[in-house]
């Protein structure tokens, strides 16, 4: 992207029709470490790849508490999803209050959609860079939501967001049919597998920079520790092996056959 007489206030449009400041924020989206999320009938997985912002540094939390049964994975400048967390927090806490039970996540997501939007109508206000994935569990069941700058929001069975999450995307929409009936295991399982596709060049994934939470309709919102992490990691190493095992078995049979056709040539 490249500065124009269109883009120095959040409020002008374009000739195109397009409001600049709004899609800038979205590609700082785009350039967060990715973050995904999937649900079954019984639990939702949210999972983020955390990065560090020099090799002695600390790695920056993706995942955040809102209530016993909400957490968000987050995308883009995580200053901003700090001050929306907050925001969310103090929702939760003002609905306990008044009527004394849990806010339901859609209304939440709702009332976060509407923040971001009134950032897009004052020119006092830059929009937020940063866009959420909301997971929960009410008394409808396991749901996920998406929010993005412009203000709007989808609910999902599976999606992902962020640099490279395209791979996650695919991965998730190639085994989204299978979801529902997947234990909480097995969603840790495909969570990982799908981070694992969007790690640059030869970066592997590892437990100090995962992290992964798990919400379910019985269950409060739990953080995964590295140790829990490491031991998914290895059991889809051994089970990765096992299948390269046996691809290179039929490799070996597949290159005996074509040295038969070439001696019979």
């Amino acid at each position: 992207m490249y500065k124009n007489q269109y883009d120095t206030d959040v409020t002008v449009w374009s000739p195109q029709g397009r409001l600049h400041q709004v899609e800038y924020a979205m590609k700082a989206v785009q350039l967060g470490s990715v973050c995904l999320g999937l649900r079954s009938e019984g639990h939702v997985v949210i999972a983020a790849v955390k990065k560090q912002t020099a090799e002695l540094a600390s790695y920056s939390r993706k995942l955040q508490k809102i209530e016993e049964r909400v957490a968000i994975g987050v995308s883009g400048l995580t200053s901003d999803a700090r001050s929306l967390a907050k925001f969310m927090r103090t929702e939760c806490l003002n609905h306990r209050y008044v009527y004394g039970s849990c806010i339901q996540v859609g209304r939440l997501v709702n009332d976060v959609a509407d923040k971001h939007q009134r950032c897009t109508q004052s020119y006092v206000r830059r929009p937020y860079g940063v866009g959420l994935l909301v997971a929960s569990c009410d008394s409808t069941g396991p749901r996920l939501f998406q929010t993005d700058p412009s203000g709007n929001y989808y609910e999902h069975y599976a999606h992902s967001i962020g640099a490279r999450s395209q791979a996650a995307r695919t991965y998730l929409e190639k085994h989204y049919e299978s979801f529902p009936g997947c234990t909480k295991e097995q969603l840790v399982e495909h969570a990982i597998k799908a981070l694992a596709g969007c790690m640059a060049g030869d970066e592997e994934i590892t437990a100090k920079c995962t992290e992964i939470g798990v919400i379910g309709l019985n269950e409060d919102y739990n953080m995964l520790s590295e140790a829990d992490i490491q031991s998914y990691l290895d059991r889809i190493e051994v089970a990765a092996g096992g299948a390269g095992e046996e691809k290179g078995g039929d490799d070996d049979d597949d290159d005996a056959m074509d040295a038969e056709d070439v001696g019979a040539v």
